[in-house]
């Protein structure tokens, strides 16, 4: 709710329709994947390594782990139901989401071996 206010607020200061004020901002995708691993595999240890790989790159773990690119972002998040690592990567393109995400999940199946 707070967003949707947010938004109607930015929208009536600017005076412009939606599509015009959204056509401002930048174009983004998202590659959604997940890693099914089994139960007996520490995914927390797992997190702390991808961690560790990418120490100089900015990270936030306040949900999971989200580590920034120069104009992209992944978040690896453990599910509290199944023992599998949900990873969203977001680029510019559909190709560059779906690349970081591969190279992450690349990470993940070394760090497993």
């Amino acid at each position: 709710m707070v967003g949707i206010a947010l938004f109607l607020s930015h929208l009536a200061t600017q005076d412009k329709m939606a599509s015009i004020l959204r056509s401002t901002y930048p174009n983004y995708f998202i590659s959604k994947n997940k890693i099914q691993l089994t139960d007996d595999i520490n995914i927390d240890m797992i997190l702390k390594k991808v961690r560790e790989k990418y120490k100089t790159n900015p990270v936030n773990t306040i949900d999971g782990l989200k580590i920034e690119f120069d104009n992209e972002w992944v978040h690896l998040r453990k599910s509290n139901t199944e023992p599998i690592i949900r990873i969203y990567a977001e680029g510019h393109s559909e190709t560059t989401a779906n690349q970081l995400a591969q190279k992450i999940m690349s990470d993940i199946r070394e760090i497993l071996k």
